[in-house]
């Protein structure tokens, strides 16, 4: 018998396209992957309704407050094989692992990147814990960070805790922070950043980018800004947690996740003018004035190998229990040296 297909119900909100295709690929989860093509692909067969009325044309007009019903088929069977990888378990219980990803390794099995995954790692890990997400036993990846990012992930280990946990990240009421060390210091005096496209300030010195986000025109492998109307909602918040060197060349970040879209916090600080430090796809190392830094701190920051960004902090209820769950993961080693050679705090 065939394996039943999962329902996905998207409730549409703000700023939504007022046609189906465009508005589901700006609402589904991002971490189903579903691109704009499948959706299409869907719409076609049949698998997605209104109000129990089919919508077979991807150019159906929907709009803000319509609930939409997609039925997903089955995922393909998963290829990846347990391996004995070492990880640091910040929360285990029967329904969900949190754990603390370090920089280089890659969340979830990809062409180029089939082995030493935290997928792979945890199918060792938890082992028979896994009770399946989808009729197959593998671990329920929520969100994801990226391969050179560092800190918290949280994994669901059946259905339900899938499910519960994936409706809090969709509806943006899981709490996330990051650690970002960016080039210069983002300011609310300067008229630059405040001339740019979907950059303002909030009370406290709370910079607000509300840009959207989508693929970049001509290399796939990245994200880009996009108008209003287009992409996927994106809203990213930023607090400056200090600043070190001459010329205000670079700052310690606090960024919130409004919403969670693939490099988010990369494409948005790039975008106001500030990539972050060590970005090798959105920034590029800038020439320090002579004398802005001493000779350790300048030449390990000219030379940091990956974007300085940290999942720092992670919120969210406990989808069988309704528990309220807050954790938090220090600096790698790697930045928090890099901190402490430019008189930073590295505490948090």
């Amino acid at each position: 018998m065939d394996e039943p297909f999962e329902t996905l119900v998207v409730l549409l909100g703000a700023d939504t396209p007022p046609r189906l295709d465009k508005a589901l690929a700006a609402h589904v989860p991002e971490e189903l992957t579903l691109s704009r093509s499948r959706i299409q692909a869907l719409i076609a067969e049949g698998a997605v309704s209104r109000g129990g009325l089919v919508l077979d044309s991807a150019k159906a007009k929907v709009a803000e407050g319509d609930e939409i019903t997609v039925a997903l088929p089955p995922p393909d069977d998963l290829e990846a094989q347990p391996e004995d990888i070492p990880l640091e378990v910040l929360f285990e219980d029967e329904a969900l692992i949190v754990v603390n990803k370090p920089a280089g390794m890659v969340v979830h099995p990809a062409p180029g990147a089939l082995n030493g995954t935290l997928v792979n790692a945890l199918l060792h890990h938890c082992g028979d814990s896994l009770s399946g997400i989808g009729g197959m036993k593998r671990p329920g990846i929520v969100h994801r960070i990226d391969k050179d990012t560092s800190g918290i992930l949280v994994v669901a280990k059946h259905d339900a805790a899938h499910q519960g946990l994936a409706a809090q990240f969709a509806a943006h009421s899981a709490e996330r922070e990051y650690r970002a060390l960016c080039w210069g210091v983002p300011s609310p005096r300067d008229p630059r950043l405040l001339s740019v496209k979907g950059v303002s300030y909030e009370p406290g010195q709370v910079l607000k980018i509300n840009a959207p986000l989508d693929r970049h025109r001509n290399d796939r492998k990245k994200m880009a800004v996009c108008a209003q109307g287009y992409g996927r909602h994106a809203v990213t918040r930023v607090q400056v947690l200090g600043q070190a060197g001459a010329g205000d060349a670079v700052a310690l970040l606090a960024c919130q996740l409004e919403t969670g879209r693939t490099h988010q916090i990369r494409v948005h600080l790039a975008h106001a003018g500030h990539p972050l430090v060590g970005d090798q796809t959105y920034g590029k190392a800038r020439k320090l004035a002579k004398g802005a830094l001493n000779d350790a701190a300048a030449t390990t920051l000219s030379g940091f190998s990956r974007q300085a960004l940290h999942a720092a902090t992670l919120g969210f209820k406990h989808p069988v229990s309704g528990e309220f769950l807050a954790f938090s993961a220090p600096l790698p080693a790697d930045m928090a040296n890099l901190l402490n050679l430019l008189g930073l705090e590295t505490d948090s």
